[in-house]
């Protein structure tokens, strides 16, 4: 037993004190655990869909489906969204088989049946039956709801109708550091989806941790010299005391000299939002997320949404949209594509990453992994999938 007396720099270090079981090997491959998420946590929790500009005129929808579930949202005509279960109330059928479109009157129309509901709250309008029978009312056949709502400019769904949108509660790395962005208006240049074969958690602790990043990510460690240290925080080593304060990108974060922004030359091309602060600007890149399927990164000169939703046990589909102020656009000087390239290059690098580990999970004598000091925050996640299983 250590006799070493606790000091102040022990108690700001970010990290793990002692090593810590990870999560069951199995519950990274086993059809009938991942069943038991696909109800505990992703029908339980804020799901993000898609920007709001995507659902910007009356009567506009979109379809987003969830492991076995199918919803829709839709633009009513007072401008608000509503959310329901994507299927008739009848005999099951989906309501909308497109990804997204307008709807061509106030109502939404099974294509089986032609039973109609009203895409402003859901209610049975009529069925195609010659008459009703006794005991029949169709008040007592509205779509499902589910719960819906939009923060600065995001659609997010929760199956769970009763569900109030918080962001102090919904966000489990806070938003706060995005006050200075001007979400609401920025606008999709440029979307990317790809399909990894890994379990959605793995992709999650790849994302909250940086001991990888040497190793997997060479260009992006030159531009952000803090990963060469493999932390993604200055104060994620236990000596960190001794270089607080130097102006080093390696020991305080932020960019390397000269560079601006996530981007393949690490320049913003003179187009950084005006509304950044100095301490925005000199941070380089900042983060928030909602688990299980969204994190955002903001960064001088443009935001990048990453959307994640299982396809089954070892399957996740990945979405990511670039969003950018529309002067930014429209300037002739701007590339794009210094951006975009630059962030698809390190997402798949991760996803090659991620599907090596999700390989290795599968040996037959792993029970489980175990986190090292640095993997704090996988540690976080791993207790919210575990209370969030205990209390389904």
């Amino acid at each position: 037993m250590s006799d070493r007396k606790t000091t102040e720099a022990d108690v700001a270090y970010n990290a793990l004190k002692q090593a810590e079981p990870g999560l069951p090997a199995s519950w990274y491959y086993d059809p009938a655990h991942h069943a038991r998420e696909m109800k505990s946590l992703w029908r339980r929790n804020w799901l993000y869909v898609c920007r709001s500009d995507a659902l910007a005129k009356p009567l506009s929808y979109r379809t987003f489906e969830c492991g076995d579930q199918n919803l829709v949202i839709v633009r009513a005509s007072d401008g608000s969204l509503n959310a329901f279960h994507n299927a008739c109330r009848h005999r099951g059928s989906l309501l909308c088989t497109e990804p997204c479109g307008e709807l061509s009157s106030k109502l939404l129309v099974c294509p089986y049946h032609q039973w109609s509901y009203s895409a402003e709250d859901g209610r049975l309008v009529r069925t195609t039956s010659f008459a009703e029978p006794d005991g029949f009312s169709k008040a007592d056949y509205p779509l499902f709801p589910a719960a819906c709502a939009e923060w600065r400019g995001c659609v997010f769904i929760n199956l769970d109708e009763t569900a109030r949108f918080k962001a102090e509660d919904v966000f489990n790395r806070s938003a706060e550091s995005f006050k200075n962005f001007p979400l609401e208006t920025l606008v999709t240049g440029h979307t990317w989806s790809t399909v990894i074969g890994c379990n959605w958690k793995t992709f999650w602790e790849n994302f909250n941790e940086c001991l990888h990043c040497p190793n997997v990510h060479p260009e992006l460690v030159e531009l952000v010299p803090l990963f060469t240290r493999r932390i993604i925080h200055p104060k994620d080593v236990p000596d960190w005391p001794q270089t607080e304060g130097s102006t080093d990108p390696k020991y305080r974060g932020g960019m390397r000299p000269g560079g601006e922004t996530w981007s393949s030359d690490g320049k913003a091309q003179g187009h950084v939002m005006a509304s950044l602060s100095a301490e925005d600007l000199e941070r380089g890149h900042i983060y928030c997320s909602v688990w299980p399927n969204v994190f955002i990164g903001g960064f001088p000169d443009h935001v990048r949404i990453v959307s994640m939703r299982p396809l089954g046990p070892e399957e996740t589909e990945l979405t990511a949209e670039w969003l950018f102020e529309p002067a930014t656009l429209s300037a002739g000087d701007y590339d794009m594509a210094n951006v975009v390239e630059f962030g698809k290059l390190v997402m798949e690098q991760d996803a090659r990453a991620c599907e090596l580990n999700q390989r290795g999970l599968h040996a037959a004598p792993l029970e489980h992994g175990v986190l090292m000091p640095e993997e704090y925050i996988l540690h976080r996640f791993h207790t919210w999938v575990r209370e969030g299983i205990a209390g389904s």
